[in-house]
């Protein structure tokens, strides 16, 4: 479904395990504002959940986080270190609520911190200096990503599908679903991470925007929730 340049082994095998749900950038404790929204009732379905997801990929933080990845990638892969911090300081910027900030920067240093180490890069090192190790995790995952040789196509496709498969994950534990109900959402949501990708290559940061106020407004509402068992 994606077109997408060759893929060696070795950047296929780092970009799976940078994305994986066991990389420890503590992905399972965020949902994005779902949690409230399950509380309130407004998602208690299958249906409801991919509907949601889908939101938050195609107009929420994932429409503007893929396009930024995609920039910080492109900065990265030409050595424009101009380029990448601006893609840096906009993906930081481009938050609707605190939880979705720390969500956002909490993961993207988690994740600076343990790629470096397992994966060292001179260029990683370099960012986590200019930055203090507060990168927010779209634009640290796409630097790294052209660093490491991973087509920028495949490694937009497959960011954008952890990110929709971590909430598809929250929602099955909140609502609650079975797992199959959980995959069967994965699979419904494979178009939507297609087109979403494909805005994002070729998105124009200068009039990039989301249109997403009840994702916003459920995640601020979220901040002051009696009960979470999530961070967002």
């Amino acid at each position: 479904m994606f077109k997408t340049g060759a893929t060696s082994e070795t950047a296929l095998y780092r970009l799976m395990a940078w994305l994986s749900p066991a990389y420890p950038t503590g992905a399972f404790s965020y949902s994005h504002g779902l949690e409230y929204a399950v509380e309130t009732g407004r998602v208690a379905t299958a249906g409801a959940l991919i509907d949601w997801v889908a939101t938050v990929v195609e107009a929420g933080a994932g429409r503007v986080d893929a396009a930024l990845f995609a920039a910080a990638w492109r900065a990265a892969e030409q050595g424009d270190d101009a380029a990448l911090d601006e893609a840096v300081a906009l993906a930081a910027a481009w938050r609707s609520s605190a939880e979705t900030a720390l969500e956002s920067t909490a993961q993207g240093s988690a994740f600076l911190s343990v790629t470096a180490k397992a994966w060292p890069h001179p260029a990683l090192l370099q960012l986590a200096t200019r930055h203090r190790d507060q990168v927010p995790l779209s634009a640290v995952v796409g630097a790294a990503c052209a660093w490491h040789g991973v087509p920028l196509a495949t490694a937009v496709a497959a960011y954008l599908q952890a990110f929709a498969a971590n909430l598809v994950s929250a929602g099955v534990r909140l609502i609650p679903l079975g797992q199959t109900d959980g995959q069967r959402a994965v699979a419904a949501l494979e178009p939507v991470i297609a087109r979403a990708t494909e805005a994002a290559l070729a998105a124009d940061l200068d009039s990039l925007g989301t249109s997403s106020p009840l994702l916003d407004w459920c995640s601020m509402k979220h901040e002051t929730q009696y009960t979470r068992l999530f961070r967002s």
